[in-house]
């Protein structure tokens, strides 16, 4: 049986590995620097950053899903960003992350959301195809820009002069 419920603090140690599980699975584990301290105050603190679902089957923890509010001008609706959805490689095929996405789902539609969104990376086959096969549209002409770190600073101070 699967089970899907918001996180707690008491979650945090489960999260944290897998976020650490996700980056590795994403070649990404040189960026993932968070600590869980800091994740803690983002998730738990006097002012959450994003929520988290938890999966557990027959009570081991089997994935997460963490989204957070975004806001669509177009629609003048609220959405929903969905960052981050893993589940254990173990666990993968059970039906945990269709579970976990039709939670964060139902959250969207509690919260009269116009919009579900998220990223999924290219090369990740087995992911396209769940996603696709769930619905959802690949936004192919849609290029996702970041900027971190001292990038911040130096645009921010650029509006300085």
């Amino acid at each position: 049986m699967i089970d899907i419920a918001p996180a707690t603090p008491a979650d945090l140690p489960d999260i944290h590995a897998l976020i650490r599980a996700l980056a590795e699975y994403e070649k990404l584990a040189a960026i993932c620097t968070g600590t869980r301290e800091a994740l803690g105050e983002a998730l738990f603190g006097a002012h959450p950053a994003a929520d988290v679902l938890v999966a557990r089957v027959d009570g081991a923890v089997a994935g997460f899903a963490l989204f957070f509010p975004t806001f669509s001008t177009f629609l003048a609706q609220r959405g929903l960003w969905l960052e981050d959805l893993f589940v254990v490689p173990a666990m993968r095929g059970r039906g945990v992350g269709r579970a976990l996405l039709a939670a964060v789902a139902g959250v969207a539609r509690e919260r009269r959301c116009g919009r579900l969104e998220w990223a999924v990376l290219d090369w990740n086959a087995p992911a396209i195809g769940f996603y696709e096969g769930l619905g959802a549209t690949l936004m192919p002409e849609w290029r996702l820009a970041r900027v971190t770190g001292e990038r911040i600073a130096r645009i921010a101070a650029s509006s300085l002069r």
